[in-house]
């Protein structure tokens, strides 16, 4: 079984930068690809970013091209995904979710991801 736990969320002001932790524990920790999801006010869970389970590729949704970046450690029992947002807007309010599915590619399809975190919220004020 995977455990997935984020982190890193908050209350900041419209232009500033946040990051996000994503953390996957388990008996196996390897060959996971891992993404960001996120569901705004009043919208559905929507694609965000994700990196291969090789750390060789990166998707990104088109809105958060060139303002967010997402990366992955792998340590001997853990790894850790990271989103680094900068440029935020109201408009990237929402929750915001981890999800991992091994050996995939880290894209957009949502019905790939086996495992999902409980979510972390993300306020930008304007």
């Amino acid at each position: 079984q995977v455990q997935l736990e984020e982190s890193g969320g908050g209350l900041v002001q419209a232009g500033d930068s946040l990051r996000l932790s994503c953390t996957l524990s388990g008996r196996i920790v390897n060959n996971y690809a891992m993404a960001w999801f996120r569901r705004g006010p009043g919208k559905e869970r929507e694609f965000v970013a994700g990196i291969n389970y090789l750390n060789k590729e990166t998707n990104y949704a088109d809105d958060v091209k060139g303002r967010f970046t997402i990366s992955k450690e792998n340590s001997f029992n853990t790894v850790t995904a990271y989103l680094r947002m900068t440029s935020l807007q109201p408009e990237d309010t929402a929750v915001y979710y981890c999800a991992a599915d091994r050996f995939g590619p880290g894209d957009s399809r949502q019905e790939r991801y086996n495992y999902w975190g409980q979510g972390t919220q993300v306020t930008v004020s304007s």
